[in-house]
């Protein structure tokens, strides 16, 4: 957390610009464009990263869909993931965040005007709901972050827990290409007390499109996520074999 108060104390003078901008995209949508609410989003992203010293390499761009809505299925390693993808995905993307966790100071801002969804993971009937309303969303051409772990501790690092099945509803339900993400060092941007400069990765692997996964259930699509996710991070050597 020390890189985290490092870089919001860094532009502190900053701060009341950005949050009054971020409130009033969020209560004035239709006074902006998509993109441009969400390369304001990417600015502050940029600015969190020159003050933290962090840098995001980006690799597989090739594999998104040109066109249409689509889901990210990343693993989840911390605070930083979702900050990383925005980084280094151009287009619009909007994010789900665990309720609880989404209502912090400047976290808030960015998921409200983003139009992002905040889930309750410990209320099932509640998450089918955001789940539907996210497939509603895909299908009309939008883009998701959903994390399929559903959480994260600090000691996780790069190793895996289970994929939640439910999570790729948001997907199949849109019948939208589903592609899974793996983010590398993720969580050493906040999960230390240096501000030495750190280096994470996105990778953007072969999304499954519903001629894939049509005649799948959303379990054994949960598995085959995670295996690419896990060969690929077994590849780089963030997992021994």
């Amino acid at each position: 957390m020390w890189r985290m108060n490092y870089s919001i104390a860094m532009n502190v003078f900053r701060l009341p610009k950005l949050v009054q901008t971020m409130h009033r995209m969020a209560d004035q949508p239709e006074a902006y464009s998509e993109q441009e609410i969400y390369d304001y989003i990417r600015y502050i992203v940029g600015l969190m990263k020159k003050t933290g010293h962090m840098k995001t390499d980006v690799f597989g761009r090739e594999n998104l869909p040109p066109e249409g809505g689509y889901v990210l299925y990343p693993n989840h390693q911390g605070k930083y993931d979702a900050y990383s993808i925005v980084d280094v995905h151009e287009k619009p993307v909007s994010l789900v965040m665990d309720r609880e966790m989404s209502y912090f100071i400047f976290v808030s801002e960015i998921v409200d005007a983003l139009r992002g969804k905040r889930m309750d993971i410990r209320n099932p009937r509640q998450a089918l709901t955001v789940i539907n309303r996210i497939a509603e969303e895909v299908a009309q051409g939008r883009r998701y972050v959903i994390f399929p772990e559903g959480g994260y501790d600090n000691q996780k690092r790069n190793s895996l827990w289970d994929f939640k099945p439910g999570c790729f509803k948001a997907a199949t339900k849109a019948e939208a290409p589903i592609v899974p993400v793996v983010l590398v060092d993720s969580y050493k941007v906040y999960n230390s007390w240096t501000l030495l400069p750190v280096r994470t990765q996105v990778h953007y692997l072969e999304p499954l499109y519903p001629r894939d996964y049509r005649d799948l259930n959303t379990h054994q699509i949960a598995r085959i996520v995670k295996d690419r996710i896990e060969a690929k991070l077994t590849e780089l050597g963030c997992i021994q074999q």
